[in-house]
């Protein structure tokens, strides 16, 4: 059997194996994969890995000896499953590995936005405090979260997540669910649950970790940004797509809203002319390459999660398909 992993170098830089998959069969590994050079590397392949490689209906239609794609991320967004099962390509992913990751990425980030620990680590080895006249100073407005309420939107395992770590720090944190319910219980703590137009005009942060729809692209955009509150902070581990850059680039340079601590952005990798971009001089803005899922006990947990997920389908107890 041979198997393909079309863009290794995300999941596996070089300091994990792919031993998990050599038992099943020949593994060839490409380290990034073009949509021109898809067809080529995958045509003899009966299973293929993904990360971010894109799969259209096209794909499907030159590739007949294909019969199971294991996506490596939770988000599948990337194959066309419709296609892919008219084809009878079982299409599986693996949906909880990055649940801690993710979940310390998106609080890393608001932490960044409330107290300024690169600015002021880059300040002191700049000299600035050996010439400091106090024996402390501060460069940007530092910001107490308790107390504060937070929005959180999306309330799947890392949005649980993330509403503990929240309550540990004292802030008062709103549920925004996918299905209307009054509340949620996480860990023995009861917390309220809001829509988004009854949460967002309440909310000191907002963070994101819903997964992208038709629903939910552009969930923040246009006239929603004039009914946050002026100092709100928005935090974006999702999906990019979620928040509407050309808007919020606009809201930022305006005032409307305090900061942006996002992982993720619209296209990745980053297009020259990204909107955000534009705010590369704003103090208020913190953006990561997509590395909320890289440490490497993430990245071995997801590697053998999708070994298990072809194991699965080999021995015919299909788990965690996404087009059935």
């Amino acid at each position: 059997m041979k198997i393909t992993v079309l863009d290794a170098s995300a999941a596996n830089p070089g300091d994990l194996s792919w031993e998990a998959f050599e038992r099943f069969g020949e593994v060839t590994c490409y380290d990034v994969t073009s949509n021109d050079q898809l067809i080529e590397r995958a045509k003899d392949s009966e299973i293929l890995l993904t990360n971010k490689t894109v799969f259209t209906k096209e794909s499907f239609d030159s590739l007949p000896k294909l019969k199971y794609i294991g996506v490596l991320a939770t988000g599948y967004n990337v194959v066309d499953l419709e296609a892919a099962k008219a084809h009878g390509v079982c299409v599986t992913n693996v949906p909880e590995y990055a649940t801690y990751a993710t979940a310390q990425m998106a609080v890393s980030l608001l932490l960044e936005l409330t107290n300024r620990v690169g600015m002021h680590t880059a300040s002191v080895f700049n000299g600035d405090w050996v010439r400091s006249p106090q024996f402390c100073y501060t460069l940007a407005p530092l910001t107490e979260l308790a107390g504060k309420t937070c929005a959180v939107v999306g309330l799947g395992k890392i949005g649980r997540r993330v509403c503990t770590i929240l309550n540990a720090l004292g802030m008062n944190v709103i549920g925004v669910p996918h299905k209307e319910q009054d509340s949620v219980e996480i860990d023995g703590k009861v917390y309220p649950c809001m829509s988004i137009d009854r949460a967002f005009p309440l909310a000191d942060v907002i963070t994101f970790h819903c997964p992208l729809t038709s629903d939910t692209e552009n969930l923040l955009s246009g006239d929603m940004f004039d009914k946050l509150k002026d100092n709100v902070l928005i935090i974006n581990t999702a999906r990019g797509p979620i928040v509407n850059s050309k808007d919020l680039a606009k809201a930022l340079k305006e005032g409307k809203i305090r900061g942006y601590g996002a992982d993720v952005i619209t296209r990745e990798p980053m297009l020259p002319d990204d909107p955000l971009l534009s705010l590369k001089d704003e103090i208020n803005v913190v953006i990561t390459p997509h590395i909320a899922w890289a440490p490497k006990e993430t990245r071995k947990r997801l590697i053998d999660e999708a070994a298990k997920n072809l194991e699965s389908f080999l021995d015919g107890v299909i788990v965690n398909c996404v087009n059935p």
